[in-house]
C-alpha cells in the first residue's frame, strides 16, 4: 500500500472514514476494579482520534466475562457512562470508535469470578499455563462447560452489550472471537469436545459465533458489525484445531452472509506473511475490509 492509499478514504459499512489508518484493539488493564472507563482512558483514545478507526481494548460483557485485571466493561450503568465520556471526546475530535465485546471463557480464573465460580467454556479442558489475577499469578483451572441451557443466556449478553454500546455513543462493535477466548473455544476442535448441538462437525462447533452474530446483528445492524478471527493462532490460550483451513473457510462463508462492516483476520504466526490474511478478507467479505497483525 503507498502512502497516498494509507491516506485516502474508505467506506467499512455504514462508516465512512477519511484514510485507512486502523488502530488494533490493545489491551492496557487501566479501568480500575470497578472496571469503569476513566479520564485516563479518554485521553488515551482522544490522541489516536485522527486514525480511521479506532477499535476498543478487549471489552467484557458480563461478570463472567472476565479474564484480565482492570479490564473495562460493558454490562453497567456506570461503565456505559464512562465510555459515552470517550467517545464524545473521540467524536469532537473527528474519530470513529467501535467496541470490541469480549468473554474470556476458560481463559479467566475463579479470582476474576462472582462468588468465586469455576470459569466457563465449550468443554472441561484447562489451558496449560498460568493466569495473572487480582490475587497475582496461579495456574488455570479446568473451566465448567457451559450447559446448553446457559447459552442463550450469553448470546443474549453479546446483544444486551451490543445495545448498551449505541448508548454510549460508539459508533459500531466489534465481536471478539479470537485468541482462544470462549467463541474461539467453541469454534475449535482442541478445545470443544462437546456431543450435543455445538460440537463435533465444523458445523455445530461454528453455531455458537454465528449465533452470537446474528444477535449482534439484530441489535444493532449488520453495517456496524465487524468481528474477529485468529485461524493460525496455535499457540496464545494453548489454542489447537486438528484442520483449521476447513473449519474458518466454514465460518468465513457463513458469516459472509450477514453483510458484516468487515472480518478482521489476525496472523499470528512470526514469520508468517500477513498477504494470506488480506486475501482471506477480500474473499471472504464483499463489503469493505480490515486485516490486521496484532491487537487483543
Amino acid at each position: 500500500m503507498t502512502f497516498k492509499q494509507l491516506f485516502s478514504p474508505l467506506q467499512v459499512g455504514a462508516l465512512h472514514l477519511p484514510n485507512r489508518i486502523v488502530m488494533a484493539p490493545l489491551t492496557r488493564g487501566r479501568a480500575g476494579a470497578e472496571r469503569i472507563p476513566n479520564d485516563m482512558m479518554m485521553e488515551y483514545y482522544t490522541l489516536r482520534a485522527e486514525a480511521g478507526l479506532i477499535i476498543t481494548e478487549a471489552t467484557q460483557i458480563s461478570e463472567q466475562a472476565a479474564g484480565w485485571n482492570e479490564s473495562p466493561g460493558i454490562h453497567t450503568d456506570a461503565q456505559v457512562k464512562g465510555w459515552q465520556k470517550i467517545t464524545d471526546a473521540v467524536h469532537r475530535n473527528g474519530g470513529r470508535i467501535m467496541l470490541q465485546l469480549w468473554h474470556a471463557g476458560r481463559a479467566s480464573h475463579p479470582d476474576f469470578q462472582p462468588g468465586g465460580m469455576l470459569p466457563v467454556s465449550a468443554s472441561a479442558i484447562a489451558i496449560n499455563g498460568y493466569s495473572h489475577t487480582p490475587k497475582g499469578k496461579k495456574p488455570y483451572l479446568t473451566p465448567r462447560p457451559l450447559e446448553l441451557d446457559e447459552i442463550p443466556g450469553v448470546v443474549q449478553q453479546y446483544a444486551t452489550a451490543t445495545l448498551r454500546a449505541q448508548e454510549a455513543g460508539f459508533d459500531g462493535v466489534e465481536i471478539h472471537a479470537a485468541n482462544g477466548y470462549l467463541i474461539d473455544q467453541f469454534l475449535r476442535d482442541g478445545v470443544n469436545q462437546r456431543t450435543d448441538a455445538y460440537g463435533g462437525s465444523i458445523a455445530n462447533r461454528a453455531r455458537f459465533l454465528l449465533e452470537v452474530t446474528e444477535a449482534v446483528v439484530n441489535a444493532w445492524n449488520g453495517d456496524r458489525v465487524g468481528i474477529k478471527l485468529s485461524p493460525s493462532n496455535d499457540v496464545f490460550n494453548d489454542m489447537r484445531d486438528s484442520d483449521p483451513k476447513a473449519t474458518f473457510t466454514y465460518a468465513a462463508e457463513t458469516l459472509n452472509a450477514l453483510n458484516l462492516a468487515f472480518l478482521d483476520i489476525q496472523e499470528a504466526l512470526p514469520g508468517r506473511s500477513i498477504q494470506s490474511s488480506i486475501q482471506t478478507c477480500r474473499s471472504a467479505n464483499h463489503n469493505s475490509k480490515r486485516c490486521e497483525q496484532s491487537g487483543d
